[in-house]
C-alpha cells in the first residue's frame, strides 16, 4: 500500500468513526427533563464533548487502519494481479 493511499484511508475511518461517535453520550436538555430557554434548540446535546470523542474516533480508525493494512499485505481481498 501506498504512503498516500494509507493516509487517505485513515482519513476516511476517522470521518466514519467519528460521525459514529456523535452521538454517543448526548443528551438534550429535553431528554434530561430540564426546562429549555426560548429560542435554543430542543434537541441539541447539553455537553458535546467534542475533543474527546474525536480521540476515540482516532484509535478507533487506527484499529480499523490496521485491520485494513494486515488485509492488504497479506492479499485477503484478491486484488493483486497475477
Amino acid at each position: 500500500m501506498s504512503p498516500l493511499l494509507g493516509v487517505a484511508i485513515y482519513v476516511i475511518l476517522w470521518w466514519l468513526s467519528f460521525f459514529v461517535m456523535l452521538p454517543v453520550g448526548a443528551q438534550s436538555p429535553h431528554e434530561a427533563g430540564e426546562t429549555v430557554e426560548p429560542g435554543s434548540e430542543v434537541g441539541a446535546p447539553k455537553v458535546h464533548n467534542v475533543r474527546k470523542k474525536a480521540l476515540w474516533a482516532a484509535g478507533i480508525a487506527a484499529v480499523l487502519w490496521l485491520l485494513v493494512y494486515w488485509g492488504v499485505s497479506v492479499d485477503l481481498f484478491g486484488m493483486r494481479p497475477g
